[in-house]
């Protein structure tokens, strides 16, 4: 046990039950008030963390819509080359194929 702090009080009956502890003071209108207020505090606390959440969830479609775009641009203007390359070197449209890895 730390030698500085002090043990506690135990306050027992003869009879060895537990007494009860001291009522505590009647809470007062500041104090409701201050209850109310810490109430209040946590909702709208709670509701800008929710609209924190909804922006960053916006902002990050924001920056990944123009990527998927330029990809999938990307992507059909690859395609659109190999097909004219095979009408070119006349193979049939029909006859192109398009090999995707799998690993």
């Amino acid at each position: 046990m730390d030698p500085h702090r002090r043990p506690p009080v135990l306050d027992m009956t003869p009879e060895g039950e537990f007494r009860d502890t001291e009522p505590s003071r009647p809470v007062g209108t500041f104090d409701r008030l201050l209850e109310r207020l810490g109430a209040w505090g946590v909702l709208v606390a709670a509701a800008t963390g929710g609209l924190l959440l909804a922006g960053l969830a916006i902002l990050a479609i924001g920056i990944l819509v123009p990527v998927a775009i330029v990809a999938g641009a990307l992507g059909a203007g690859s395609l659109w080359l190999r097909s004219r390359r095979a009408r070119r070197d006349g193979v049939a449209p029909q006859a192109v194929r398009f090999v995707f890895v799998r690993r």
